[in-house]
């Protein structure tokens, strides 16, 4: 990996957690966040649980975010949350467009898109997820499909994409066991790379997600274009999750 590019190790908890158990995991983190040594760790957190995520880990190098953002500043958008209200609980990064919300909630790559450009316009950090499924895979289209969805992403421009994260995660490795081999996601890490670089962000970090585990994030991490990791069930556990930074440090 260029060494200019600060490895980040990002967790996602989905909706898991409960007061009690956020607090200690979170406690965990902060205090095993020394391992991660010159790497960035953050977790993305439900939306409910933003307050306590930044009570724990205020003065701490763990730092948080959440898992969805909507492109409107404010309105008659019932259950949506505006990048103004991340920005009161002093969130640092926002998921957009994770393959379960284009699977399940429709969300098209223009969407988003725009809730990139909302949270850019926020001060926020954007993380897009980009990814194929199995038969996209299987037909040998993962690539099509990829640049498909970073199609409008990349339209927002050099300067934009200068201050968001892209991640990739092959919807057929999440939550499945299966992972890409750290050769499968390199080759798509590479090919991300190299539209990132056409449009004058070559330092964009790029992340990996599919089930990452401490047992495998030493190979990923030893390709040049994967800059981290955007880690799914084992950001639940302190000790995983820890392993994982390590791993990256």
């Amino acid at each position: 990996m260029n060494h200019a590019r600060t490895r980040l190790v990002m967790g996602n908890w989905k909706m898991h957690g409960s007061l009690a158990d956020n607090a200690a995991l979170l406690g965990g983190l902060v205090a095993g966040a020394q391992r991660a040594g010159s790497a960035q760790l953050a977790v993305c957190v439900p939306f409910p649980y933003l307050a306590q995520a930044r009570q724990a880990l205020s003065g701490s190098t763990v730092s948080w975010g959440a898992q969805d953002i909507s492109v409107h500043d404010r309105g008659a958008y019932t259950g949506e949350v505006s990048a103004a209200m991340l920005a009161d609980f002093e969130v640092s990064w926002v998921l957009c467009g994770h393959s379960e919300r284009r699977a399940m909630h429709g969300e098209s790559s223009a969407l988003v898109a725009a809730k990139a450009a909302a949270a850019l316009g926020a001060g926020l950090t954007p993380v897009v997820c980009v990814g194929e499924t199995l038969s996209d895979r299987d037909a040998g289209d993962a690539e099509c499909v990829i640049g498909d969805q970073l199609e409008p992403v990349l339209a927002l421009g050099a300067e934009s994409l200068s201050r968001l994260v892209i991640a990739y995660e092959p919807v057929w490795a999440i939550g499945t066991g299966r992972t890409a081999t750290p050769e499968q996601a390199q080759a798509v890490h590479a090919f991300i790379r190299a539209a990132l670089t056409r449009h004058g962000a070559a330092q964009t970090r790029i992340l990996y997600g599919g089930s990452v585990k401490a047992a495998n994030a030493s190979d990923l991490f030893a390709q040049p274009d994967i800059d981290g990791a955007l880690v799914g069930g084992a950001s639940l556990v302190a000790e995983e999750f820890l392993n994982i930074a390590a791993a990256a440090a």
